[in-house]
Parts: C-alpha cells; sequence; structure tokens
C-alpha cells in the first residue's frame, strides 16, 4: 500500500471526486495542502483577493453545472471565519460546496494560538457537516463522507479543518482502489404520486410551483413535460426560474413581495390548489401564510423530510429528490392523458396567459437620469435569450426578478435566502470557470459591486471575461426605501463631491466612487452611460473588449437618486409606485411582447 501525507491523500480522494477546480488563499497553516495539489497538479486553483471572495466563486462554480462541487481553501483562523458567509449563503439555498481550512497543531489547540479558532463550532449552525479531522488516518474517509453527505439528501456545504502536523503526518492509503459512496436520494412511491394527481385533478384552478430543488436536481426537462401533459400554469420561485422558460405559455410568472410579476400574484390569488416541488415557501415568495394559503389545497414534495410543514402543514405532503419525482409525475400523467383521464386545463390556461399579457409594469421610461425599468427594457432588447444573469440583492435584483427574462435552467444565478452583498462579482468568477463558453451577464448596484470589489483582478488575471452591469444611484436603495416606513432617508446615502473627479465628469461627481478608476485600476476595462440610446454601443463594445482581452468589463449606468420598485407586505397588497402599464408601448420588451411578436 502507497504511503504519503494526508494532505496528498485528500487531493488524491478530491480528484476521484471530480474535483477539477478550486478557489482559494494560501496561508502557512494550509501550505501543506497547497504543496500536494502543486505536485499533483490535477486540479486547477484560482487566487482569490479576499477568502470570502473564494467561497463565493466556489458557489457560483457549483450553482452554474449541474454535478459540480465547487471547493474553497483557506488558512486557519480569520480565513475559516471569512468563510462563513459563502458557507451560510450555500446552506441557505441548498449549494454544495466543500471549504477547508488550515489550523494549528493539534498540540496547540484550545491554547490560543495565533490564528487558531474553533472553526468546527463557529462553522456548525451553517453547514450539513463540520469536522476538525484530528487522526491523519481519518482523512481519506472524513473527505469521502463529505462528498456523500453533500451529494445526498438536500444538498449542502460541509467544512473540513486540518490541523498542520495531521496534513503533513504520513498514512498508508490506496486510491487505486477508491470508489465514490453512492449518494442517498428519497424517492416518491408511484402510490403518492397518483394520489398528488387525484388531488389535483379534483382541482379547477391548479398551479405548480417550482423551486430550486427542480434546478438542483437537473429536472427542468422533467417540470415542463409534466406540465404540458396535465396543462397546468407554472410559477418559479425566484430560486426556480429558469426551470420552465419565461416565454412557454404555462409560465404564469412569478409570485411574491419583491421578486415577483402583477400577473403572477394574481393568478396565485385565483389559483384553488398548488403543486410545490422542490421549494420550500420562502417568506418573500408567501407573504403571510393566511394570505398565501386562503381557500388552497396544497401538496408539497421536497427532499428533505423536515421542510414538509415547517412553514405550514400541507394537505399532502411527499418526501422525495423533484427528479425521482418528476419522473413518477410524467409517467403518470401522460398514461393518464393518453387514455383521456385528465381534465382540460384549456380555460384556466387562457386566462393565466391573458394576465401575463395585461399585467404589466411600465419600462419605457424616457427620463434622464434614467429610471431603472429603463435600463432592463435595454438589457432584454440587448442581451440573447441564451444570457446567464448573476445577481444577489437589492433593488437592482428586485427590479431584475420583475423585468428581465430568463429561458433557461441555471441562466439565473442568484443567493436567495441569504443575499449577502458582495456576492455577485465573485459568483460571476466561479460561474465563467466551470462554463468557458456562456454568455455571462452580472447585474449590481453601486454598494454590492462596491463591497467584493477587489476580486475584478481574479478576473483580469486568470482570464475570465463578463459583463457586468452597475446601475448606479449612489444609495442603499433597498434600504432606503424600507426606511418610509420610519419617515426617514437616513446613513444610505453613498454621494459625496469626489475631489479627484474631472471638472467634465457631470452628474457622476456627486455620485462619489469613480468606479471607472477602480475597474481599470484592477485590470479591467470599464465605461459609464448616461442615456438608453447609449447601452446598445456600449454593450457591443464591451463584447469587442471582452474578446480582445478576455478580462471582465463594466458597464456604468447612472440613474435617477430615487426610484421606488414595486413591493408590499402580502402579495394582495404590493405598491405601485410608478406607472403601470397600458398597453404593450408602455412594456415594449416584455416577455407578453416577444411572444405576440
Amino acid at each position: 500500500m502507497a504511503k504519503m501525507s494526508a494532505a496528498q491523500a485528500a487531493v488524491l480522494v478530491m480528484e476521484k471526486e471530480g474535483v477539477t477546480q478550486a478557489f482559494g488563499v494560501p496561508g502557512a497553516a494550509i501550505n501543506p495542502l497547497y504543496s500536494a495539489l502543486r505536485k499533483q497538479g490535477s486540479i486547477a486553483h484560482i487566487l482569490a483577493r479576499h477568502v470570502e471572495g473564494a467561497s463565493h466563486m466556489a458557489e457560483g462554480y457549483t450553482r452554474a453545472v449541474a454535478g459540480n462541487i465547487g471547493v474553497c481553501i483557506g488558512t486557519s483562523g480569520p480565513a475559516g471565519t471569512d468563510m462563513i458567509t459563502g458557507l451560510y449563503s450555500a446552506w441557505a439555498d441548498s449549494i454544495p460546496i466543500l471549504c477547508i481550512t488550515g489550523q494549528a497543531p493539534r498540540a496547540r489547540l484550545y491554547k490560543e494560538d495565533f490564528q487558531a479558532v474553533d472553526i468546527e463550532s463557529i462553522s456548525k449552525p451553517v453547514t450539513k457537516w463540520s469536522v476538525t479531522v484530528r487522526e491523519p488516518g481519518q482523512v481519506p474517509q472524513v473527505f469521502q463522507q463529505a462528498f456523500h453527505l453533500m451529494r445526498s439528501g438536500r444538498p449542502g456545504p460541509v467544512l473540513i479543518d486540518l490541523p498542520f502536523d495531521v496534513q503533513m503526518a504520513q498514512i498508508e492509503f490506496d486510491i487505486d482502489t477508491y470508489q465514490p459512496l453512492t449518494p442517498y436520494k428519497p424517492a416518491a412511491t408511484r402510490a403518492q404520486i397518483e394520489k398528488a394527481i387525484t388531488m389535483l385533478n379534483a382541482a379547477e384552478r391548479p398551479l405548480i410551483v417550482a423551486g430550486g430543488g427542480v434546478i438542483n436536481a437537473d429536472a427542468s426537462d422533467l417540470l415542463v413535460r409534466f406540465a404540458e401533459a396535465t396543462g397546468v400554469p407554472v410559477i418559479p420561485t425566484l430560486m426556480g426560474w429558469g426551470s420552465i422558460p419565461d416565454n412557454h405559455p404555462l409560465m404564469a410568472g412569478m409570485c411574491g413581495l419583491q421578486t415577483s410579476h402583477r400577473y403572477g400574484n394574481a393568478t396565485m390569488l385565483a389559483s384553488d390548489f398548488v403543486l410545490g416541488i422542490g421549494n420550500r415557501w420562502a417568506n418573500r415568495h408567501t407573504g403571510s401564510v393566511e394570505v398565501y394559503t386562503k381557500g388552497r389545497t396544497f401538496v408539497h414534495v421536497d427532499i428533505e423530510p423536515t421542510q414538509i410543514g415547517r412553514v405550514f402543514t400541507p394537505d399532502f405532503g411527499i418526501v422525495s429528490d423533484a427528479k425521482a419525482a418528476l419522473e413518477l409525475f410524467v409517467e403518470v400523467a401522460e398514461e393518464m392523458k393518453a387514455k383521456g383521464r385528465l381534465p382540460s386545463r384549456n380555460e384556466w390556461a387562457g386566462e393565466c396567459l391573458e394576465r401575463k399579457k395585461t399585467m404589466l409594469r411600465k419600462t419605457n421610461f424616457d427620463e434622464v437620469p434614467m429610471k431603472p425599468q429603463r435600463v432592463y427594457q435595454c438589457m432584454n432588447r440587448n442581451f440573447s435569450n441564451d444570457t446567464c444573469y448573476v445577481s444577489t440583492i437589492g433593488l437592482s435584483q428586485i427590479a431584475a426578478a420583475q423585468f428581465l427574462h430568463v429561458y433557461n435552467p441555471r441562466h439565473w444565478i442568484n443567493c436567495g435566502q441569504a443575499g449577502p452583498l458582495g456576492w455577485t462579482i465573485p459568483a460571476a468568477l466561479g460561474v465563467r470557470a466551470a462554463d468557458p463558453s456562456r454568455k455571462i451577464v452580472a447585474l449590481s448596484g453601486d454598494y454590492d459591486f462596491q463591497f467584493m470589489i477587489e476580486e475584478l483582478a481574479v478576473g483580469a488575471q486568470f482570464k475570465l471575461p463578463y459583463i457586468h452591469i452597475v446601475v448606479n444611484n449612489s444609495y442603499l436603495g433597498l434600504i432606503r426605501q424600507a426606511q418610509r416606513g420610519f419617515e426617514m432617508d437616513y446613513c444610505v446615502q453613498l454621494g459625496f463631491e469626489n475631489i479627484n473627479a474631472g471638472e467634465d465628469s457631470g452628474v457622476e461627481r456627486s455620485y462619489g466612487v469613480d468606479h471607472l478608476k477602480v475597474v481599470e485600476g484592477l485590470g479591467c476595462k470599464a465605461m459609464r452611460v448616461y442615456r438608453q440610446e447609449e447601452i446598445k454601443p456600449a454593450i457591443e463594445r464591451a463584447e469587442q473588449l471582452m474578446a480582445e482581452f478576455s478580462v471582465p468589463v463594466v458597464i456604468e449606468v447612472m440613474l435617477e437618486r430615487v426610484t421606488n420598485i414595486a413591493m408590499g407586505t402580502e402579495i394582495d397588497a404590493i405598491n405601485e409606485f410608478e406607472p403601470l402599464a397600458e398597453s404593450l408601448a408602455d412594456a415594449p420588451s416584455s416577455v407578453a411582447a416577444a411572444m405576440l411578436d
């Protein structure tokens, strides 16, 4: 049997588990693992500028392609604590990433050694498993268990903490006979699926709510087949957006308090039955349980047993992986359809489609500085249907969900529950590392953009090009809007007179940070636009620059300082702050207008 360091065994196991890419920052306590990575040479490594950035790169990498597991690596102490935000974001959205940290030697644990912290205890609430490996001989099996756990049941992150002397110790390990463990995924029974479809058939106005579990299970094609077989409209959650194309006649819009469509909320309120698949009834989707559930029957399918009944008790619950359930849903529905045993949904689906064509928000504003709605209209018109959008939180993301269009699974990359500012840049870099050919457009407000702007240097160094749209109103816009309820506008203004701005800088001088100079200083390209007619040429120029230099290109769009985006406290009480569309001319880039064309 071969003799090797425990660190080398860890690298060999990761290689056997399919890892080809890692993100991280070396440090003294993790150098033995980095030495093994360098020696083996099979796992590429991208050097982040901040360890939290590495964790978000790993998230983007996982979210981009089915089957991927992103790996992030850091040293002891603050490296692990910096990655807690990434672990929380991954845990909240059921995203498997592996976080590896260095640690002080075992003899120095609990003695307040330099950069020694109990990261195992700190990270436990936001991981599926967190472990400090105290015996070198356990390293191969700990890594094997980590991959098994990440892939089994509800996916999620794992942290492995490796003391320095554990990494260095020599062990005997036979990698040639190593095999990954078969993941455990609960599966629905045919009897459960038949009962759910019987309940669906008894309804007059049924809906399917498709959550992120459909995306995670790589089951979007099955979802569309099931919807088409039954004729039942689909409402994706924010995490399930793209599981059915926006222009599909049965895509009924998104429901929620913020990231929603007027027609999606109206259709949910008009329904009498909801089949939720791979979703968690998030509060930004439901609002209050009382309003969301009133007058409706619910069936809930989820891979995690404790998720059934967590928010409210459904009329019928099924514990199952979304793909396993949808395979049976399709099988049973298509059999019943062939025998003429499914009711026609044409009238109900037609009503939902009519709402989709008529209940629209206005985007066709001509004001300068621009309203954000017009920016998204320009994006719809100038980015193709195969564009992958990456975003995180704020009015920019909320408006994106209301106005942009997504046509493919994993083409809306968004951290849903955690929503950490700064996530967008590193996540977009992770998506690019996972898929070198994808059309990637990241979207940030100015504050999200500033949070981890240093990671743009990673894109320049490692040639990871993508387009980043920054909508700049020089405000913490979402917080300012929330402060309306407290009758204040306090500590949310980001604008200041930038003493380094030139005399001809125009409107942006009072907006504070000169993003163009910062972006260019980090080795990327940038441009600034003020009017809607400047956006198309800017996008064309950005694509040219990406092709020439292979670096991220930032397009900063200067917005009016204050815009209130539609949102409310209940799905039946959304505040519409701006004029609504009276005709398709007011929303010319809406999916309804495209469908009619």
